[in-house]
């Protein structure tokens, strides 16, 4: 901890001590109590702190005793709702919707202390003692919900958690513009309802004629029963989704009942967002927890850099479009050798950082210098299915930063770990960015996500073809063997996705066994809200041109691509014999099952 630096009150003998009669806020969250900028309650904590704001933290509360949010009495201005960094349902399930074991946000790791859909029982519990006050809920699993959408886990079609959980307001995305615009307002003495006009908030009216320069969306009741109503709905609120562009949404509940989406917050500048790492964060976990074993989710952060944040990479199965969106903001140089130089002053930092980036570490700038007047095109992705000819394939700002991080004293290594986009550094034909992660930012192995081999599976994933990732593991042998290096890419791939059917499992079989390479674990593709795969999943269509997808819903189907995905494992061999049999290709029965020679990934085929 930074000497001078404190937490926030977590009690109300922490805010007798602070010299408050009470808080301005009472921030409700999912996850333990860590004042680290890795941490979206840390953020936004910290950013109303500076803006004059008291706010009161009141992390884990025990959801089933109703006087768990009355520990700081009732907040001058309102609650604040989070699940935390991870949505709830996620945290607690896996895609075989089996119970999790651990939550690595939680005290030594336990899982047990917080609800499933954590916002709205948090969010229910408070207006059981506090009928009135308002609740303004963020995070990401409030802002992927902020509209009707497709529930995995219940298989069904959930109504806005703007409803399910009574509140008044959502700021969705990263909330550091809209939260202190909310915070004001509410200053100024304007009643929560009143507040309806705040780009980057969803608000509910009954008086549609209040609702003004908006696309009204199918009805709640429509795409609840027809799927593809929903999928109109869903292309609609995607081709929406940018700063600059998009147009106020509006979706009716029962005739009479409106949840308005106000266009997304503008992106913050360079000196935002500097100003956001610069806050007086403790950099720990609250000391409360130090007797159950801290909070193990901070030992993957404590030592790395968040440097960027957006994404234009378009990925299907991801909902940073939804979330951050797809225009890239980044930190200075200057901000982040600062946080490095903090990085060294911890007693326990023995020299690694152990990641400097993002959503797509190297992204970091946006695509093309019309993103930040006139946004990101309608229609048109940057990399995919090329790489669109205005975009700026420029690593030189990031390669700056990772070249003065080497230099500093009592830095032994930088390491990258938040991923690459291959695509784009391939279009970047003029900095040395591959080399320079091989010979300094690496240690044997580079991770990438392919995701898939077969090109038909790609175009639903909304990646580029497979032959693009063949060419990068070329250059990347190239460039090590240059280097004198034995290293490796160990390439993340996704089974099951929205279009993969049992052919296109045997296709990413068959490059496996000729890289000589077994996944120690394999990835079903889990649908979680706000991602257009969530929605090909669900309706069976592609959003964009209506026309149907194939989707493998069936467990054993999903086991069969799993298993053949690690073939070798003689636990998988009859799933293996019966889907190569189903797929009538038992021809290939002993050349996926025979074991390959043991040998560290990826060479080319």
């Amino acid at each position: 901890m930074t000497k001078g630096q404190t937490f926030l009150p977590v009690n109300k003998e922490d805010m007798i001590k602070a010299g408050w009669e009470r808080p301005d806020f009472v921030y409700v969250c999912g996850d333990a109590y860590v004042d680290h900028p890795s941490f979206g309650a840390a953020i936004i904590s910290r950013i109303l702190e500076a803006n004059g704001y008291r706010v009161a933290m009141l992390c884990q509360p025990n959801w089933k005793d109703d006087t768990s949010v009355t520990e700081f009495g009732e907040p001058r201005l309102g609650f604040l709702v989070s699940s935390g960094n991870i949505d709830s349902m996620v945290c607690h399930y896996t895609v075989a919707k089996k119970r999790r074991k651990s939550d690595f946000y939680s005290p030594g790791g336990k899982a047990g202390y917080r609800p499933d859909r954590a916002v709205t029982v948090y969010c229910n519990l408070i207006r059981r003692t506090y009928k009135k006050t308002p609740i303004i809920i963020g995070g990401l699993e409030a802002s992927l919900r902020r509209l009707g959408h497709y529930d995995y886990w219940s298989d069904s079609v959930r109504r806005s958690i703007l409803l399910e959980s009574g509140a008044d307001i959502i700021t969705y995305g990263m909330g550091e513009h809209s939260i202190v615009e909310v915070a004001d307002a509410l200053d100024s003495g304007l009643a929560a309802e009143h507040i309806t006009f705040i780009d980057g908030t969803v608000v509910k009216t009954r008086d549609e004629s209040s609702i003004y320069d908006a696309i009204r969306l199918p009805d709640f009741e429509e795409i609840a029963k027809d799927k593809r109503a929903y999928a109109k709905s869903f292309a609609i609120q995607y081709e929406n989704t940018d700063p600059f562009n998009a147009k106020r949404l509006y979706e009716t509940y029962d005739g009479s009942m409106y949840v308005v989406q106000n266009p997304p917050a503008k992106p913050l500048t360079e000196i935002e967002m500097d100003d956001v790492y610069a806050l007086p964060y403790t950099r720990e976990y609250h000391p409360m927890y130090e007797k159950d074993g801290g909070i193990p989710a901070l030992s993957e952060m404590r030592f790395s850099i968040s440097a960027n944040r957006g994404c234009f990479g378009g990925c299907n199965f991801c909902a940073l479009t939804f979330h951050q969106g797809r225009i890239v903001q980044s930190r200075s140089k200057e901000s982040i050798l600062d946080e490095a130089r903090l990085l060294i002053k911890e007693p326990d930092f023995k020299g690694y950082i152990h990641d400097v980036g993002g959503p797509t570490a190297d992204f970091m700038e946006p695509a093309c210098s019309k993103q930040m007047k006139s946004g990101a095109c309608r229609g048109k992705q940057c990399l995919y299915p090329k790489a669109c000819k205005s975009m700026k394939a420029d690593h030189s700002k990031y390669l700056d930063i990772l070249r003065s991080l080497r230099k500093l004293p009592g830095i032994k290594k930088v390491f990258i770990r938040s991923g690459i986009r291959f695509d784009y550094v391939l279009a970047d034909k003029k900095t040395p960015l591959l080399k320079e992660l091989c010979k300094y930012h690496i240690s044997g192995q580079l991770r990438v996500a392919p995701e898939h081999v077969s090109d038909r599976v790609l175009k639903y994933m909304g990646k580029p073809s497979f032959g693009v990732y063949r060419r990068f593991v070329k250059e990347f042998e190239k460039i090590n063997q240059s280097l004198h290096k034995d290293q490796y890419l160990v390439p993340y791939l996704m089974s099951s996705h929205p279009g993969a059917d049992l052919n296109d499992a045997i296709e990413m079989a068959l490059y496996l066994k000729e890289i000589h390479h077994t996944p120690e674990q394999v990835q079903d593709y889990y649908p979680t809200p706000g991602t257009v795969s969530t929605c090909m999943y669900y309706t069976e269509l592609d959003p964009f041109n209506l026309e149907p997808v194939y989707v493998a819903k069936d467990p054993h189907e999903k086991a069969m691509q799993r298993a053949l995905m690690q073939c070798t494992k003689p636990r998988n061999r009859q799933l293996v014999e019966e889907a190569l049999t189903k797929a009538g290709r038992k021809d290939l029965i002993p050349v996926l099952l025979s074991k390959s020679p043991s040998r560290k990934p990826v060479k080319s085929p």
